[in-house]
């Protein structure tokens, strides 16, 4: 007995020796210390008497800022070294298709191979898994440093192949915000010594979201409400300051940094407009305002079902999947040779301004000035090189009006921005669909200029018509009506500084996205569905029945309960016959009054424990008592539960409004089922679908 009182206590005592020893270990300067972690301690409590996130927001900000000035001065001078190297070989017409061809593929070659190395996760854009994880769904290896730096890289090379792969960077900025919130995030736990709260965490991803939208543009107000209404479906009051104060952080930052790098004399917008103030807009415009919108809502429908179906059909065709799969950059290498291809200046490239980059696109477009007077008065001879004064020539060929062009562009741009989308590397969607509804308002800008040259009488008072606002207009619409969002009204005037037509783009954005939002889901639903991310489908429609179905309709009444009574070999039948994330507890077998949950990692740790115990009991011959679970296992109180009569609509509000992956149904107190995600996923699509609910 003496010998196995010595074993136990052995190790305890050789431990209490070391830390004695580490005691009496004389460390230097003991005063110098404690004065410096006086002084620290002091500052720390004064610091943070005003709240640690405001510290912590100003530092997201500003990050972004820094990271977003960074890419886009690399990719600028990227694109200006390959826009040299093409004019330089203006002589061979071969070399400037090689050198025109090669750099892409080689950017997007790069940019795929090395992403998927690094972090398959980093590909796309990132907030339809952003929007999942916000759901409360633990997608891993999503928010991680590693992905973060596959996702900064591969975007850069993505950008810097430049308007011919027709990508933009706002999704991926979300995406890399939202990365460096979570690393903030424990940043703070370690500092505050605080646990790791999951609202803290929400409150900083869906302000992350607004710091990536405002870094990229310099539009703070735009972003905050972007965020609003892209990232989550239901938003606290109470997050509206964080977000807008490291939004206006990161987009004060950013403008600033361009001011210091004497890219601007001063702060102002990203894409400055000359519009007629006084009367920018007559009140007959105001129906070809709503005509525009109805052809946004209508357009982006098309483009909505159309990726959707090409997405899907990469993912079920064989052959495709297979290169996909195994030879990712491969795959991009050939998209991009394709859409270099047909872009190239010396072929179809001509009679779509290709030489010009995304702001210039954005920038010609925005052009307060009738394309049509101005033809008249100017030369329209191909020209060697691309005239910064003077973009929207580039929209005009000899023999190809720039109404031809502009539907050209239209045409091409529409299949080739779907198939670039397929290209399984980091890149962002919303600026191209920006610069698509800019073409589109252009052109019907520039007919009614036509049909209108003098412009359109008012009270006596002759106007002329502005084809810059047709287009803001259009990329407002057509934007918005992708993404089912209204902030992009208000994105576009923080964009070019001009308020004027506030009123005629509003009422397009809303008419674009009242169609849209009837007939597709937005871009970022989408690709949840086609990826078969975990999600919540929204109940779009009254005619469907919903109000009549009932939780008693669709429950799981497949379900085992974990008896308070149970012995360690009635717990460990009843986990490895099931692998449930979350196990009901009951009272006993036969009343069956559900008096919490438990956790399986829980309950998992709990054997693992007792299986150890148990062998150490049997190697020192000790009597083995009774195991009880509830006393060393942690039951979560069941604050939220339904009753079969509960109606699909609020069971539904209740998931999306407390962000819950599942509910136990309990009738007069005991358990008879529960409900998770997949059943209100699967009634819901069984209704659209006019199929009854089965109860599983």
């Amino acid at each position: 007995m003496s010998e196995v009182w010595r074993q136990e206590n052995s190790p305890t005592l050789g431990a209490e020796k070391s830390i004695l020893l580490q005691q009496n270990v004389r460390r230097p300067w003991p005063k110098t210390r404690k004065n410096v972690t006086g002084c620290l301690g002091f500052v720390k409590r004064h610091l943070f008497r005003v709240g640690d996130d405001w510290y912590f927001l100003f530092i997201l900000g500003v990050l972004m800022a820094l990271i977003s000035f960074a890419l886009d001065f690399t990719v600028v001078k990227l694109l200006k070294a390959h826009r040299w190297l093409f004019e330089q070989l203006e002589d061979s017409n071969l070399l400037q298709y090689i050198s025109w061809t090669v750099y892409p593929i080689a950017m997007t070659t790069f940019s795929t191979g090395f992403s998927q190395c690094v972090s398959p996760q980093s590909g796309g854009s990132g907030i339809p898994e952003l929007k999942t994880i916000l759901t409360g769904v633990l997608l891993e290896e999503y928010l991680t440093m590693k992905n973060l730096g596959a996702k900064v890289v591969g975007l850069t090379c993505s950008l810097a192949a430049g308007s011919t792969i027709f990508l933009g960077k706002v999704g991926p900025f979300v995406h890399i915000s939202s990365m460096i919130a979570t690393y903030l995030g424990r940043i703070r736990t370690t500092v505050t010594r605080d646990y790791e709260n999951k609202n803290k965490q929400y409150e900083m991803l869906v302000a992350a979201a607004a710091v990536g939208v405002a870094s990229c543009f310099g539009a703070p107000i735009s972003g905050v409400l972007f965020s609003v209404e892209v990232m989550s479906s239901h938003f606290a009051v109470r997050n509206y300051w964080r977000g807008f104060f490291a939004a206006t952080c990161g987009a004060f930052v950013f403008r600033l940094l361009a001011v210091f790098n004497s890219e601007q004399e001063t702060i102002i917008a990203l894409f400055k407009t000359k519009f007629k103030v006084d009367f920018p807009f007559d009140l007959p415009e105001t129906f070809i305002f709503i005509v525009l919108g109805i052809i946004c809502g209508l357009l982006s429908c098309v483009y909505l079902c159309c990726q959707r179906w090409l997405v899907g059909y990469i993912r079920r065709n064989a052959f495709i999947l297979k290169l996909v799969a195994a030879e990712k950059a491969v795959y991009s290498g050939l998209v991009t040779l394709l859409l270099a291809s047909i872009t190239f200046p010396g072929s179809l490239g001509q009679f779509m301004a290709c030489r010009l980059t995304m702001k210039e696109l954005l920038s010609s477009l925005f052009d307060h000035r009738s394309w049509g007077v101005l033809s008249q008065n100017a030369t329209l001879d191909i020209q060697a090189r691309v005239d910064p004064d003077n973009l929207w020539i580039e929209w005009c060929h000899p023999s190809f009006t720039f109404f031809g062009t502009l539907l050209f562009f239209l045409f091409m741009k529409f299949w080739m921005l779907i198939l670039a989308t397929t290209m399984p590397m980091p890149a962002g969607y919303f600026m191209p669909v920006l610069i698509y509804g800019a073409v589109i308002g252009r052109l019907v800008g520039e007919v009614v200029a036509v049909i209108f040259p003098n412009g359109i009488k008012s009270e006596g008072v002759l106007n002329p018509i502005i084809p810059g606002g047709y287009a803001l207009a259009g990329a407002a619409a057509f934007s918005g009506a992708v993404t089912h969002t209204l902030s992009t009204a208000l994105l576009v005037f923080e964009l070019t500084g001009q308020m004027a037509h506030f009123l005629p783009v509003l009422l397009a954005v809303l008419v674009a996205n009242a169609i849209a939002q009837k007939f597709q889901p937005s871009f970022y639903d989408g690709t949840i569905i086609v990826k078969k991310l975990p999600y919540l489908p929204k109940i779009r429609s009254v005619d469907i029945g919903s109000y009549n179905v009932t939780v008693e309709e669709f429950m799981n009444t497949n379900i085992m309960c974990l008896d308070k009574s149970f012995n360690y070999t009635d717990i460990l039948r009843l986990v490895t016959s099931r692998s449930d994330a979350v196990y009901p507890v009951v009272e006993n077998s036969e009343s069956m009054v559900l008096v919490g949950s438990v956790q399986r990692n829980e309950v998992v740790k709990f054997l693992q424990a007792q299986r150890e115990e148990k062998c150490r009991k049997e190697q020192l011959q000790l009597k083995e008592g009774d195991i009880n679970l509830w006393e060393k296992c942690h039951i979560d109180p069941v604050t939220f539960q339904l009753s079969p009569s509960t109606s699909l609509h609020q069971a539904h509000k209740l998931f999306d409004l407390l962000v819950l992956q599942h509910m136990f149904v309990s009738s007069a107190g005991k358990v008879v089922g529960f409900v998770s995600r997949n059943e209100l996923k699967k009634v819901i699509e069984d209704l659209t679908n006019g199929r009854s609910p089965v109860k599983m």
